[in-house]
């Protein structure tokens, strides 16, 4: 354990924020050691995976974070076509991806290029392109930091919706996931629901996909649309797209031409939040040292120097805008810490 360490290599936002306290998780020993000293005790805590959806407001964290760096992967073959992939949560989300569609397993193709460990992506249920981790995701393992025992989490347990699950609700803080189980396919069935994906193998010439082909232009989307934190501090998207009923979204297609809309179950329409945050007026527009990224509406950045408090200020705007101008309320996909 360390003290008075620096998060500015931890967050994707590139936020010099200090810690009072930080703590490398390399096995399930190391965790119980660390329930067992009095900083456990008496400070308080969070854990970061890849720190890249989150958003420290302060510029000193007044107690212990947990940096979990446990690896791991392995495979076992259930037969029909399908195998349990079990992968530590220190493990990089990227590389397990390209790990996966290197072996020809499917499932997890759509969701390349999301920045990340793997232990975060259930707590956010990430998606992208159509697939939710949900669609993939078998059982979870996890140290409960009330009790120290270990639980396992099947998917009925986990309460997946949007960008959420029970850790992100009931359970925010108590558990610590150790590793996720995940059931993917040997043969595939590429999801290209998605137009963009179906045109930019167009534009590399694919007639037939592959996973790899498939991961490769989900790839390219990203690096097109998307900056690269190591080159500029942002979190990908601030906001979560908001989902509305119809009859609300036929009201604002009347007012609103052009307005960007995904049919959901249950007579709802999930609407493109950069799209809202463009119309605002707010696509690449800066303020001191924050902004919105030129290309992607739905990305906030950090030119260099600004806050937690800053990005915060400037999100808040955002949002106060876009529902003054569509009577919309988008809500934050990024953590506040």
């Amino acid at each position: 354990m360390r003290r008075n360490i620096t998060l500015k290599p931890h967050n994707t936002f590139g936020l010099d924020v200090m810690a009072a306290y930080v703590a490398s998780i390399s096995d399930l020993r190391g965790l119980e050691q660390l329930r067992k000293s009095g900083v456990w005790q008496s400070e308080r805590r969070v854990v970061l995976g890849g720190g890249s959806n989150c958003l420290f407001m302060d510029d000193y964290f007044e107690g212990l974070v947990i940096l979990m760096n446990n690896k791991g992967v392995s495979v076992q073959d259930l037969g029909n076509g399908r195998v349990c992939v079990s992968a530590a949560a220190g493990e990089d989300w990227t590389s397990f991806v390209q790990r996966m569609v290197a072996a020809g397993y499917s499932g997890v193709e759509n969701l390349s290029m999301i920045p990340g460990k793997v232990g975060a992506a259930p707590i956010q249920n990430i998606g992208a392109y159509g697939v939710e981790l949900k669609d993939v995701f078998h059982k979870l393992h996890a140290f409960d930091t009330q009790t120290g025992q270990l639980v396992d989490f099947e998917s009925k347990d986990c309460e997946f919706a949007y960008r959420s699950s029970i850790f992100k609700t009931t359970f925010k803080g108590r558990f610590i996931i150790l590793s996720v189980d995940f059931i993917l396919q040997t043969t595939y069935q590429p999801n290209l629901n998605y137009g963009a994906i179906r045109l930019e193998l167009e534009h590399m010439g694919v007639v037939i996909p592959g996973i790899q082909d498939v991961s490769t232009a989900i790839s390219n989307i990203r690096r097109s649309k998307l900056p690269d934190p190591m080159q500029i501090g942002n979190a990908g998207s601030f906001f979560k797209n908001p989902v509305v009923h119809e009859l609300v979204f036929h009201d604002l297609q009347r007012e609103f031409r052009g307005i960007a809309g995904f049919p959901e179950k249950d007579k709802t329409v999930k609407l493109a939040a950069g799209w809202l945050i463009e119309q605002a007026g707010w696509k690449g527009k800066r303020v001191g040292d924050v902004g919105v990224h030129q290309q992607q509406a739905l990305v906030l950045v950090n030119y260099g120097n600004a806050t937690g408090r800053d990005i915060f200020s400037f999100a808040m705007e955002i949002q106060q805008s876009v529902r003054e101008k569509f009577g919309i309320q988008l809500e934050p996909e990024v953590n506040f810490i």
